[in-house]
């Protein structure tokens, strides 16, 4: 079958191309008409700017040409013989590309979108499953003190997550429109200026304590050099974002500080989770983002003040070049397959 899919084709070059799909379907495989798909300002434009070296490797997984994203929602349009929790007819999320017809395996992610969700919200929560992983990983204490560096679209919605647990927390983004962003999000504590100014900010407002979790929600070596200076002794840092940016420093006096002052450093990547699990209160893929849906249905994670454009899939360069130019503009962009 003939489909529209998106193609990055070269550093800043994409493309919505006609591709051929084979509809044909192994016994664990299922086809879904994409009805929308959301980018990750991340992964998406760290690949697409050259920002994430790999993408000039053959063979590697965003070697160009790369048939991006991975947040899709459609409906299930036939399954293979063995496929048992989907059915034709409903409304599913997925890891999926952007891409008007996918296939995707049920070894894989796919889980059903409740009918009471706006399916662009759902799509949306594809960043809310990546913040996730910074709750799931942390040791939380009581009324802990969490300091969020990076307000993006997942620094955010970790903020909102440990809020949500109970969590005090302390936004830290140096750019005004995102602080805004998270207060209409709920986020009551936001800081901006420079890393001196900001770790002032940290100890005043936290009575001298510091953070007892920091997050770098941003993926830059510098900013966890910054989150190391507002961490509590015996605290714990998040890396939630990928660092890939080179940057030169004194690697001693990160580890002397973790080692005097008993600082545990964590990674998040998401992908280290199980897919699905079968064992109680284990996490996976697929309950971090039950989690997810069943906090938007009750209205404790605020997606949609995010979305700042619903738009075409032939838009797809514009879109790109939002993100990456005008942030302030792009915060979130849907693509709108139907």
């Amino acid at each position: 079958m003939e489909i529209k899919q998106v193609v990055v084709i070269g550093q800043y070059q994409v493309e919505l191309q006609t591709l051929r799909l084979d509809d044909n379907l192994e016994p664990d495989e299922v086809l879904i008409e994409t009805e929308y798909t959301f980018i990750s300002a991340g992964t998406e434009l760290a690949n697409y700017s050259g920002k994430e070296p790999t993408v000039f490797v053959p063979g590697s997984w965003c070697a160009y040409p790369w048939k991006s994203g991975y947040a899709n929602v459609g409906i299930v349009k036939a399954v293979g013989q063995n496929v048992k929790n989907v059915a034709v007819g409903q409304r599913v999320y997925t890891f999926g590309q952007h891409a008007s017809f996918i296939k995707a395996n049920q070894h894989g992610l796919i889980i059903g979108v409740p009918d009471d969700i706006d399916p662009a919200i759902a799509v949306s929560s594809r960043m809310a499953a990546v913040a996730a992983t910074a709750i799931i990983i942390s040791e939380i204490p009581k009324n802990a003190w969490v300091a969020v560096y990076g307000l993006g679209m997942v620094g955010n919605l970790a903020a909102q997550m440990f809020q949500i647990l109970g969590c005090r927390v302390i936004g830290i983004e140096p750019t005004a429109h995102r602080r805004e962003l998270a207060k209409q999000c709920g986020l009551a504590i936001t800081v901006g200026g420079n890393p001196d100014e900001v770790q002032q900010a940290v100890k005043d407002i936290t009575g001298g304590q510091m953070a007892h979790i920091s997050v770098d929600a941003v993926g830059h070596s510098s900013v966890v050099m910054q989150a190391l200076k507002a961490t509590a002794n015996f605290g714990q840092i998040i890396l939630l974002g990928s660092p890939r940016v080179p940057v030169e420093g004194n690697l001693t006096e990160l580890l002397s500080d973790v080692h005097l002052r008993w600082i545990t450093v964590r990674g998040g990547l998401e992908w280290c989770l199980p897919t699905y699990s079968t064992l109680p209160n284990t996490p996976s893929l697929y309950s971090k983002q039950e989690m997810i849906f069943d906090w938007i249905r009750r209205e404790k994670l605020a997606l949609a003040p995010q979305i700042s454009h619903r738009i075409d899939p032939a838009q797809i360069k514009e879109a790109y070049d939002g993100l990456l130019y005008q942030p302030e503009t792009y915060t979130g962009v849907v693509l709108n397959w139907r």
